[in-house]
């Protein structure tokens, strides 16, 4: 294999999603992966997880969901199982353990360079390349780790897989985006203590009107709003907002209702000084914040019942998406002797960083984050798929990677 119409890095969903249609179009490709098929879904996610989006909503282009529980959701395992058969199924061409350690222009095309599992370098040239690694390649952690204590172990949420393999006493966790509040749940669960330092993120409610909240994002076409759409460009940047795929049809999540299940809350993390960590006064905002958002999408959805004049189910109850009273910021602390409160463990859910520099072609900007239009980038050649908002709101899910596949294939066919 000396040349082929395409190089794809990463064995994901988004490269298996762009192989099928490179194997329907006859193309000759590869996809590299540096470690196995779905990778990221087996070695950064902890062993309770579920997906957050239903299983009718997981299927990857030519194969819809047809089992028996489209509104039940895949832990983790079975996704990458799915993953698997289908990569099989359609007899793509996955080279797992294979690392791309540089991308570089060769004539029309371009030189990869990579490294196999046993550190033995190689090299191919291609026509295009499409970048299907993601953004989840290198935890982010910020400087504020260093002050706090030595005694503590510290991980990143991707390190975390279950509370017995933490040390014993109280965990704090940092950051309540999706994977904060799911794996303070986890712990809370399992009888720890639990401290969450929170942030701004918003929630939606589970199921509504005995619906998932995606089905009825989809029929509104709240998924499909293009980023150019978007009343508030920093909506592009916003984390993912809370909520659960635990469950036989997943859980609201709220802080209310974690606080309930009895994990302290805390404000924004601002120092550790002396083994005393310290957060500022957000908390009431934070609660506030997440209780509109998922207010403001039920919202959403009545305006778009009446406006449609569909037949609808009544309004089930929802604890956890009651609103806070003042009762639960006023619980909430600002100050945590990690001493005193026998805190054993950090874990940093504060997102991750990805690092392009392999690619030696300006199709970074000067934060290195992809530019691109529709994940066509300004190099002739090089496409970049399932990055968030790559197209619209559903390009960060499973859901939206057929249509952003496609679109790329296309790309590539009128290309060439």
């Amino acid at each position: 294999m000396n040349h082929v119409d395409v190089v794809v890095v990463g064995g994901g969903q988004a490269g298996l999603s762009i192989g099928y249609y490179l194997r329907a179009a006859g193309r000759k490709f590869v996809i590299f992966e540096r470690g196995r098929v779905g990778e990221t879904w087996r070695s950064q996610r902890w062993d309770s997880f579920a997906v957050n989006t239903p299983n009718w909503a997981n299927g990857l282009p030519g194969d819809a969901y047809e089992g028996d529980e489209p509104d039940g959701f895949y832990h983790r395992d079975q996704l990458v199982d799915y993953f698997e058969h289908y990569a099989d199924r359609f007899e793509l061409p996955v080279m797992d353990g294979v690392t791309v350690t540089a991308v570089d222009a060769d004539g029309d095309g371009f030189r990869v360079t990579y490294e196999d599992a046993d550190g033995t370098a190689g090299a191919v040239t291609a026509a295009n390349i499409v970048v299907a690694s993601g953004i989840m390649q290198s935890p982010k952690i910020p400087g504020i780790r260093e002050r706090f204590p030595e005694s503590l172990v510290q991980l990143h949420a991707s390190d975390y897989r279950t509370p017995d393999k933490l040390p014993s006493g109280a965990v704090v966790i940092v950051g309540a985006g999706q994977s904060g509040c799911q794996i303070s749940e986890d712990l809370v669960h399992s009888g720890r203590d639990v401290y969450l330092c929170t942030s701004k993120v918003g929630r939606l409610r589970r199921r509504y009107r005995n619906r998932d909240v995606l089905a009825w994002g989809v029929d509104m076409g709240f998924w499909d709003v293009a980023v150019e759409d978007l009343p508030d460009p920093a909506i592009e940047f916003a984390a993912q907002p809370q909520v659960s795929g635990v469950g036989r049809y997943g859980s609201t999540l709220s802080l209310q209702s974690m606080a309930r299940e009895g994990v302290r809350l805390m404000g924004r993390l601002s120092d550790v000084e002396n083994g005393v960590m310290k957060t500022d006064n957000s908390l009431a905002e934070h609660i506030a914040f997440a209780d509109e958002r998922s207010a403001e999408f039920t919202r959403m959805i009545e305006s778009w019942i009446v406006a449609n004049d569909v037949s609808v189910e009544p309004i089930e109850d929802d604890p956890n998406d009651e609103p806070a009273g003042p009762d639960v910021a006023a619980a909430g602390i600002t100050e945590l002797n990690l001493i005193e409160a026998n805190v054993g463990s950090v874990i940093w859910c504060t997102g991750f960083t990805a690092d392009f520099g392999w690619i030696h072609q300006p199709v970074t900007d000067d934060k290195g984050r992809p530019i691109h239009t529709r994940g066509v980038s300004p190099i002739p050649g090089i496409y970049f798929l399932g990055f968030p908002w790559l197209q619209s709101r559903k390009s960060g899910i499973i859901h939206g990677i057929d249509e952003d596949a496609q679109f790329i294939a296309e790309a590539i066919a009128a290309r060439t």
